[in-house]
């Protein structure tokens, strides 16, 4: 692995160690994760090969990072505090996430150090054409670990926020229709 691709991957894991401690959903914590797989997409995936069973391979991969994403987003506290939204990342998100990624990270480490040969066999037997099958598989699904998950806290943060308002216009409904 290069430093860049050391450092990336590093970077992704520690945005939800970031969220373990309770902070301000804003802008970046948006930005920062999508940020990161938009430079590792524009780094590392060349082409989305169509070959063979390249596809079933990288939807495979593509629907674990969703299902990751979502169970992920899910298990991420969001509540209200005064006007702010607060978001905090609980342990069965934070290990969702350090499984997505640490997937990717593991597996490239294996093939590295004497997996590629396994590899190899297994896609030759499985109808995968390339090497940028097995890259377009795992980037795509760390893209779609972080939108899907990043969607999920976003879509929980609207109902949280209107949960808030309806309790606070709520009573004052209330009110005014028995005025």
């Amino acid at each position: 692995m290069t430093s860049t691709e050391w450092i990336t991957d590093i970077a992704l894991l520690l945005v939800v160690f970031r969220q373990l401690r309770e902070g301000r959903l804003d802008l970046k914590t948006f930005l920062i994760p999508l940020g990161i797989v938009a430079f590792v997409a524009s780094q590392y995936l060349d082409s989305v090969p169509t070959g063979g069973n390249d596809l079933v391979l990288i939807g495979s991969l593509v629907a674990v990072g969703a299902v990751l994403g979502i169970a992920g987003g899910v298990y991420t506290r969001i509540r209200v505090s005064g006007k702010h939204l607060l978001i905090k990342a609980g342990a069965v998100s934070a290990t969702l996430w350090v499984v997505g990624m640490g997937a990717r990270m593991g597996f490239q480490l294996w093939t590295e150090h004497g997996g590629a040969s396994h590899v190899a066999r297994f896609s030759v037997t499985h109808h995968i054409t390339s090497d940028q099958a097995w890259v377009a598989a795992f980037v795509l699904m760390a893209l779609t670990e972080v939108v899907t998950r990043l969607a999920t806290i976003y879509l929980r943060s609207r109902m949280v926020d209107r949960g808030q308002e309806a309790a606070v216009a709520g009573p004052a409904l209330s009110v005014r229709r028995g005025a």
